[in-house]
């Protein structure tokens, strides 16, 4: 079995591996700081540079001698390169060195090191599949042990009882499980809509069932957000696979939802009423939606005060109660899945976009949001190559829906979510992928997958 996973496993994604293995740590309740999995992260840079050291101190060889190798070029270097000197700036201009130093590193760690580590990890499509099927392993344990939380009543607190399935992340962070789950699920819909003859013959049905599966948990999570960004990315990824299989696809999708929701009651009421809440945000908004609007006009009116470079690195908390009204509560109350009762502060925006615009001012948005554009641009140009009929078979459009799935799915979640908490790490991750199919070359310079 061991030479078996070492053939399908290499040695060069076992970092990325342990990553998302780590990623299921439990959190501790109230925990600050770097995580287990943070520091797995660490190791992927740190494997990748000595790899490039090796690698330029051994003798040069053909590239017909050699085996595709993975490197950095010009264009590669400039979309992930250029949030550095605007998130440096950003450092700069915070109100402690040690604050903007630490926001510094996790800034870098995001949206620079672990994606251009996983850029460089990653070699040909078979490498990309094997990390998709790590994303989807992870969501189906993580996502099991939400389902179970909600049928034993050992979940987070939502309206009085411990139901809400928040997996290992702990009711601290109820977006992680969520994330998890809805990036497995991204990945397994596009392994799913593999074309016949382009990725190994168990791939599409087994991806399927895991597809299936996990829209269980993540109904679970009663997180509207996730809901809804999952929507959009799969019914785009059915659309891109092309108009057959979005039919096929939508007949699939409709009888599993009627075994859910009519067989074994899936739809509950508890769970209808938070779908129906989606479209009262301003009729009848609640108290997490009452605060979320706060906090982001308090964000909008601090890069009002400081719209070039913003209140500096991790400055939103230090600014929220001189630029927030009366109406932002005291904190989210959380509770259950084995932690006790405790006030988690309202320390962010819960929007990267203006999240980066408060503290980074039109700086550092317009490199933070011109990487993701580009990325997101060279993914759906690529995606789109892959449907043309003399199309190189080394563009698999599995991996194309994959990586622009994630890609998108982040981006959306951005609208009402920013980076902090254990799952944070995932973002890095759904870059690196997405930088992989969008960037990615051979030595001899033509592109790749």
């Amino acid at each position: 079995m061991a030479r078996a996973l070492r053939r399908h496993v290499p040695a060069r994604l076992l970092p990325a591996l342990a990553v998302l293995a780590l990623l299921a740590y439990p959190a501790s309740p109230g925990a600050e700081g770097a995580t287990p999995a943070d520091a797995a992260s660490a190791v992927l840079v740190l494997t990748v540079v000595l790899r490039l050291l090796r690698e330029s101190r051994a003798p040069r060889e053909s590239s017909a001698a050699r085996p595709f190798l993975p490197r950095l070029t010009p264009r590669a270097a400039l979309v992930l390169g250029a949030p550095v000197l605007a998130l440096a700036l950003a450092a700069l201009g915070a109100a402690d060195a040690a604050t903007g130093v630490a926001g510094l590193g996790r800034y870098l760690q995001v949206f620079v090191l672990v994606p251009a580590a996983l850029l460089l990890s990653l070699r040909d499509p078979r490498d990309f599949r094997v990390l998709a099927w790590g994303l989807v392993a992870l969501a189906l344990a993580e996502g099991g042990f939400g389902v179970v939380q909600y049928l034993t009543g050992s979940g987070a607190s939502y309206r009085g009882e411990d139901i809400r399935a928040v997996g290992t992340f702990g009711p601290g962070d109820v977006m992680g499980m969520a994330t998890v789950v809805a990036y497995g699920l991204v990945a397994a819909s596009g392994l799913a809509l593999a074309r016949t003859g382009e990725a190994p013959r168990h791939q599409r049905p087994l991806a399927a069932l895991c597809a299936a599966a996990l829209l269980v948990p993540l109904a679970l999570s009663f997180s509207r957000g996730a809901w809804i960004a999952t929507a959009a990315v799969l019914g785009l990824q059915v659309l891109a696979a092309g108009p057959r299989r979005a039919l096929k696809v939508l007949a699939c999708v409709s009888a599993v939802l009627v075994v859910l929701v009519g067989g074994l009651g899936v739809g509950s009421a508890m769970l209808q009423e938070r779908l129906s809440s989606i479209t009262k945000v301003t009729a009848a908004p609640d108290q997490s939606v009452t605060d979320r609007y706060t906090l982001w006009a308090a964000a909008g009116d601090m890069w009002r005060g400081h719209p070039v470079t913003g209140v500096g690195l991790k400055g939103f908390p230090a600014h929220r109660d001189s630029h927030a009204s009366l109406a932002l509560s005291a904190g989210s109350d959380t509770a259950g899945a084995g932690q006790d009762f405790r006030v988690q502060p309202l320390l962010s925006p819960h929007n990267m976009y203006l999240l980066v615009l408060s503290e980074q001012g039109l700086i550092g948005l317009t490199a933070l949001g011109g990487c993701w554009a580009a990325l997101l641009l060279l993914g759906v140009r690529r995606l789109a190559g892959t449907h043309r009929r003399h199309a190189p078979r080394r563009r698999p459009l599995d991996c194309g829906l994959v990586a622009c799935g994630l890609l998108l799915w982040q981006l959306v979640d951005f609208t009402y979510a920013d980076i902090g908490g254990p799952a944070t790490v995932m973002t890095a991750l759904a870059l690196g992928l997405a930088a992989w199919w969008g960037l990615a070359t051979r030595p001899s310079g033509r592109r790749t997958p």
